[in-house]
């Protein structure tokens, strides 16, 4: 059974061990939303910008798990929002963050269709050229006697 020491020691070590896991993401998260913000401010484009903030949150996060591009994203619209006052500038990009994704599926969709659709019609027109070509060898083999009626 705890005793009144060992609870006292336990509530100790959490008291100290929690806030050095929990600080870095969210000084993480607000540096990456302010390295996101000023480099789109200043004429930077999203991949860039993006790419740069990303970099830092993965960086200073650590640890044993890995932040995903969502996280990330996330950390940055949430650091936005709770600092409108600093981040103001920077809430028309935050729609860049997370990209309609229905839109971009469907935009693979209709490449993939024409990409085969230009597959297909390479194949067509293959084969058209060689049934021409044997039209035109069975021609050339044969001779034609212009006045034979």
């Amino acid at each position: 059974m705890l005793n009144i020491r060992n609870l006292k020691i336990i509530l100790f070590s959490v008291g100290i061990i929690l806030p050095l896991v929990i600080m870095p993401k969210l000084n993480a998260g607000s540096f990456g939303a302010e390295i996101f913000c000023t480099m789109r401010e200043g004429g930077n484009d999203h991949e860039s910008s993006w790419e740069a903030a990303y970099t830092y949150i993965k960086k200073q996060k650590g640890g044993f798990f890995k932040t995903s591009p969502y996280q990330a994203a996330s950390q940055i619209i949430e650091t936005v929002v709770r600092e409108k006052e600093k981040f103001s500038y920077c809430v028309e990009y935050l729609d860049n963050l997370y990209p309609d994704r229905k839109a971009q599926r469907e935009q693979i969709r209709k490449e993939r269709k024409r990409k085969r659709d230009e597959i297909k019609k390479e194949k067509e027109r293959k084969e058209i050229e060689n049934i021409i070509d044997k039209e035109n060898n069975n021609f050339s083999n044969e001779s034609f006697d212009r006045y034979s009626y």
